[in-house]
């Protein structure tokens, strides 16, 4: 698992926010459960347990005795800092002893969070190594996989099959998308590892790839903190065999969040007035749900939208809700003025320009002069029709 970000704060969530925590904390518990119930042999926390490294100590025991509950069964857990919980002078990993807090005996592997100090732990009973790629600072100032070569960083005298596995709480880069980060690695780097599996953390939604022998994969956070996380609420189940002489890992997700998110669009031309809007979301009323909306199409000219009032209206029965217009006002019907009259030549240069912009794809820019346009041969053509303030 990865980027559980216990004790965040939520402060755009409001009331809302403390009853977010909780649901955190129960995707946590309900991991712990999902570890034993499978009797897993190790449990990987790729960064970010901790929203921050300001954490009361209650909290930070109240997350201890979940590992606890791993530590009695001697099912091992080894952790890493990640950006939000990073390992710089004041992390709270330096701050509080989580394996003794855990229960876990001094060195015995129970519970082991790797540092830039302790990079790595072997587990002989498993034939399996963990190399933890951990930075100092909460940015780090060079990839963590640069130079890495596991069967090197693992030591001499292990057999040829031995399993390499590493974690990393950071960004894959991907050219044109993910360009920088605090922590930034390439798939050209994953390739030459030399690691078996790659537990990552820091995207709060799942992904997996393959990069030469190493499989990778972000569990994503399970539960959802953010609008845009509609692939979190899941840890992973992740299997290393051996197949016909050749090592085989496979990836099994596994929900542990409440919280669901979900995204919609509203077709503006659909929708005659709020009252309508209103009606169509609340057929959707779901407290587990965070639902953003996105208003899109043509809007009618008689559509009055006032987003603050149906996301208040509508509060109370999901447990977030975003309503946004992306929607383009729609034009005066009826023919254009003559080319050669002031109110023709304007709304002729400015279809021109709509259409030059949407060519290129430059919505918001077309949006604003499809605006013009309206307000303007109202202006020109039925000037009675508008107040201007």
């Amino acid at each position: 698992m990865a980027d559980v970000h216990l004790g965040a704060r939520h402060n755009d969530l409001g009331p809302a926010a403390s009853a977010l925590r909780e649901r955190q904390f129960a995707a946590f518990h309900a991991a712990v459960e999902l570890a034993i119930a499978e009797k897993v042999d190790l449990v990987l926390i790729a960064g970010d347990l901790f929203d921050s490294n300001s954490q009361p100590r209650r909290s930070v025991e109240r997350a201890a005795a979940e590992l606890g509950r791993l530590v009695e069964r001697h099912v091992p857990v080894v952790l890493i800092p990640g950006t939000h919980d990073c390992y710089d002078a004041s992390s709270i990993y330096r701050v509080f002893d989580l394996p003794r807090l855990a229960g876990a005996g001094q060195g015995n592997g129970d519970l082991v969070v790797l540092t830039d100090s302790r990079p790595q732990v072997t587990f002989p009973g498993l034939d399996l190594t963990v190399h933890g790629r951990v930075a100092s600072t909460k940015r780090a100032p060079a990839s963590p996989l640069a130079g890495f070569k596991a069967a090197a960083a693992a030591g001499e005298g292990l057999e040829p099959g031995h399993w390499q596995v590493g974690m990393i709480h950071g960004a894959l880069r991907i050219p044109g998308v993910i360009e920088d980060d605090d922590v930034i690695f390439t798939e050209q780097e994953i390739a030459a590892s030399g690691l078996h599996y790659l537990a990552l953390g820091h995207w709060h939604s799942f992904k997996e790839g393959r990069a030469n022998g190493t499989t990778w994969a972000y569990p994503g956070a399970p539960e959802p903190v953010a609008l845009d996380q509609d692939g979190a609420g899941q840890v992973l189940l992740v299997t290393l065999a051996e197949r016909a002489g050749q090592p085989e890992v496979t990836i099994q997700p596994r929900t542990v969040g409440r919280s669901r998110v979900k995204r919609l669009e509203l077709d503006a031309a659909s929708a005659p007035s709020q009252a309508d809007i209103v009606r169509q979301l609340t057929a959707l009323a779901d407290p587990d749900l965070v639902l953003d909306v996105r208003m899109v199409g043509v809007r009618p000219e008689a559509l009055d939208l006032n987003l603050d009032e149906v996301e208040q209206q509508l509060a109370q029965m999901f447990l977030r809700l975003r309503v946004r217009d992306a929607s383009v006002p729609g034009l005066p019907e009826g023919p254009l003025p003559p080319a050669d009259t002031i109110a023709g030549a304007f709304a002729l240069d400015l279809e021109q320009r709509i259409a030059e912009h949407e060519g290129r794809g430059e919505q918001e820019r077309a949006t604003e002069l499809r605006e013009a346009l309206r307000l303007g041969r109202l202006l020109l053509e039925a000037p009675e029709r508008m107040t201007l303030a």
